[in-house]
């Protein structure tokens, strides 16, 4: 029993990095209570055990006097000589008190105290390592479930990927690895908790700092980032250097930096923008491809108000709106967009206006234009493509057909457009 306490001792101190001497004085303490209920109420009792082979013996503290009154507490001259031969009444004296059946009793006491040091220890252990790696990437194995909570193996410790802070698209499956984003190290009832998270934008930001060395050695800083697990995420970079594309080097030779990236969040679409500090640059940025038409800038709500055309719409917003939602959320301004109001001209005004436009031609007059509109000529360009016999066929305009032509080439030498 006792070997096999010591290697109890020595697995611990081998796979947890908790001292033998610590493990071993923490057993100590235990087998005292263990010896008063064997020994009794010895004075000043102690346990110790033997390093080597493991042996448990008490000791208790007895005072030499010459009649002896309390066993627990004295010893006899006669009998405390044959332990030290120069022993002397009054002298306080330490005499071995293991009982007979105390290796069993021990043993079990021994036991229980090791473990809940071992767990005592192990939580110390696990908050002292990982308190201060917070915003780390740890990777692990997916050891179980519970519910929809995932725990991880980290080696030496276990850590847990709560449901809140999974990608909802992704499956995991036992045994397989995955690589985590340490959000929090927390102090439970239950001792410390390692919180992990693939869901935070910060674990997007992370893997870009390790895979771009311009983000890590602070030539590129990334100055907002949002998100949509799963889906998609826009990240804003800034460089400190002007000869540095910030997003050039993010995206890296051939794509491969972000590629990298992009394989570890399973495809998730990943928008790099340059970060600017005027809000209407950077919103324009964001929104990238779709062609915005106008903004609206409320400084102190912080509420930007864009309008597009019809036909960009749909790309200025996003899928179920998240270009915008995310584009809110990486400037911290409300962005609204709108369609821009886009007029409907009746065919009379239409026609109105081709008779003004006609009009305004010096030597046509309003009569004439209107004549010329109604037999089909609504522009000088379409006046420029026909002869004087045409416009002699139009009863209305006879023989001014020469002038009103002339007019009209006059008027596009003018406007600089070719005769053809």
């Amino acid at each position: 029993m006792n070997a096999e306490f010591l290697a109890v001792v020595e697995f611990w101190e081998r796979e947890k990095g908790i001292s033998k001497d610590v493990l071993l004085a923490a057993v100590q303490e235990a087998l005292v209570s263990a010896a008063k209920k064997a020994v009794g109420p010895a004075r000043n009792l102690r346990c110790a055990i033997d390093p080597r082979n493991g042996d448990i013996k008490a000791f208790a503290q007895l005072m030499v006097v010459d009649k002896v009154s309390s066993k627990h507490d004295e010893i006899s001259l006669t009998e405390a000589k044959a332990i030290k031969p120069d022993a002397q009444l009054g002298e306080e004296l330490e005499k071995e008190v293991t009982p007979a059946n105390f290796g069993r009793i021990a043993s079990q006491y021994a036991k229980q105290a090791l473990m809940q040091h071992i767990r005592r220890a192990e939580k110390d252990l696990i908050f002292a390592e990982f308190k201060d790696r917070t915003g780390d990437i740890v990777s692990g194995v997916v050891r179980r479930f519970e519910r929809s909570d995932v725990t991880i193996d980290l080696g030496r410790y276990e850590a847990l990927l709560p449901n809140r802070e999974r990608v909802p698209i992704e499956e995991y499956q036992v045994g397989e690895r995955l690589r985590c984003y340490v959000k929090a190290v927390e102090n439970t009832a239950h001792g410390p908790e390692i919180i992990l998270s693939r869901a935070d934008p910060q674990f997007v930001a992370k893997l870009f700092q390790l895979e771009v060395s311009e983000i890590n050695d602070g030539t590129i800083e990334i100055k907002a980032i949002a998100r949509e697990p799963g889906y998609r995420t826009k990240i804003a970079v800034y460089s400190r250097d002007e000869k540095v594309d910030p997003v050039g080097a993010c995206v890296g030779l051939r794509g491969q930096r972000v590629k990298n990236i992009v394989r570890e969040l399973n495809n998730e679409k990943v928008d790099i923008i340059k970060w600017d500090p005027n809000i209407r640059i950077f919103i324009a940025n964001a929104l990238n491809p779709a062609q915005l038409k106008s903004f609206e800038i409320d400084e102190v709500n912080r509420r930007a108000t864009i309008l597009v055309s019809e036909d960009q719409l749909s790309l200025a917003i996003g899928k179920r709106g998240q270009n915008a939602r995310l584009t809110s959320k990486l400037t911290g301004w409300q962005v609204d967009i709108e369609v821009e109001a886009v007029a409907k001209i009746g065919f009379a005004e239409q026609v109105a206006q081709a008779v003004q436009s006609l009009a305004s031609i010096p030597g046509i007059t309003e009569a004439q234009a209107d004549v010329l509109v109604h037999a089909g000529f609504v522009s000088l360009e379409d006046l420029l493509q026909t002869e004087v016999d045409d416009l002699a066929s139009i009863p209305q305009i006879g023989d001014q057909a020469a002038a009103v032509l002339e007019a009209v080439r006059s008027e596009a030498a003018n406007r600089k457009i070719a005769i053809g």
